[in-house]
């Protein structure tokens, strides 16, 4: 039989932990063996028999020696449970899904359609966020032929402000609107920027949906190219990627939603070729949070990379 490997989630009441719970339900090699979350300590986890919510502690999660371990926590809240591991067990692989470490570069950045080659057997894992992952995908096949800086508008669900509350959650506030929020200077614009290594910018906001992402990339081209040409380009880089769905249409922000990987679409270039627009969905909460945590945990515990997800 194959090996099983225990993994604990702490942060596991957000909508990023749930779908993590499900998704290690489906990986016949993963069992969840810690659920941590303060808010349903002692309630039973769905889809895992036999565990319940912990409230969680750094030393008590670190003294579990899990095979890896899943930070689904805020920004600026996981440190505790990093130092912990650290001393106690440093042989757990930790994915952290939080922007903490994404500009850490004794962190490996898993995006893995770019870089897994990195992410296998490593132990420290800085998970992208969701923007940045649509953002990178969109834009990566067109880096070195782009001249000027890259504008990305991007819409989400609300999901991807997390349970907290605040305006880019409430529900009523949200209802019948679209909510530009950071404009300038965006976690996410700073974090796709420095792994594509060019300067880009990016404007998000906020719709009444649950959950979905959507972005529409404007690039500058250095010399004039055929819609044909960069269609090419997207179908070479991403043919052989399971989760990177090509198609001619536009993908709207309904079809990123539910969606394990990203479709891009609606590549066209400008009447003198000289600029392109690329278009890119997928679900925030999946392939933007729980599904490429999934990849990063199986390429870095030696699974194969898919498994769980496919």
């Amino acid at each position: 039989m194959s090996e099983t490997y225990r993994v604990g989630i702490v942060g596991a009441r957000g909508h990023t932990g749930s779908e993590l719970i499900r998704l290690i339900a489906a990986n016949e090699q993963l069992r969840l063996e810690l659920a941590g979350s303060r808010e349903l300590a002692g309630e039973p986890v769905p889809g895992a028999a036999g565990v319940v919510f912990e409230s969680p502690d750094p030393a008590t999660t670190a003294e579990r020696y899990l095979d890896a371990l899943f930070l689904a926590l805020p920004d600026g809240a996981g440190d505790g449970y990093v130092e912990a591991v650290e001393s106690t067990s440093p042989d757990t692989v930790i994915v952290d899904i939080s922007f903490d470490h994404r500009l850490d570069d004794s962190w490996v950045y898993g995006l893995p359609e770019l870089n897994r080659d990195k992410v296998r057997g490593t132990r420290r894992v800085a998970n992208p966020g969701c923007y940045a992952t649509a953002m990178q995908l969109a834009l990566a096949p067109l880096i070195d032929r782009t001249s000027g800086v890259p504008a990305v508008f991007g819409v989400s669900g609300y999901s991807g402000a997390g349970t907290t509350p605040g305006p880019t959650n409430d529900v009523e506030r949200l209802r019948d609107n679209l909510m530009p929020y950071k404009l300038v200077g965006h976690n996410h614009e700073r974090e796709a920027s420095r792994h594509l290594g060019h300067e880009i910018r990016f404007m998000p906001h906020v719709h009444p949906a649950f959950r979905g992402l959507i972005v529409t990339a404007h690039v500058p081209l250095q010399e004039p190219s055929t819609t044909e040409e960069i269609a090419t380009l997207f179908q070479e880089r991403y043919e052989a990627e399971p989760l990177v769905s090509l198609q001619d249409a536009p993908p709207e922000l309904r079809d990123g939603a539910g969606l394990t990987g990203v479709v891009i679409g609606g590549i066209e270039t400008s009447a003198d070729g000289r600029n392109v627009v690329v278009v890119a969905a997928e679900d925030n909460l999946l392939k933007g949070a729980a599904v490429q945590a999934l990849q990063n945990v199986n390429l870095a515990l030696g699974l194969p990379e898919f498994s769980g997800i496919l």
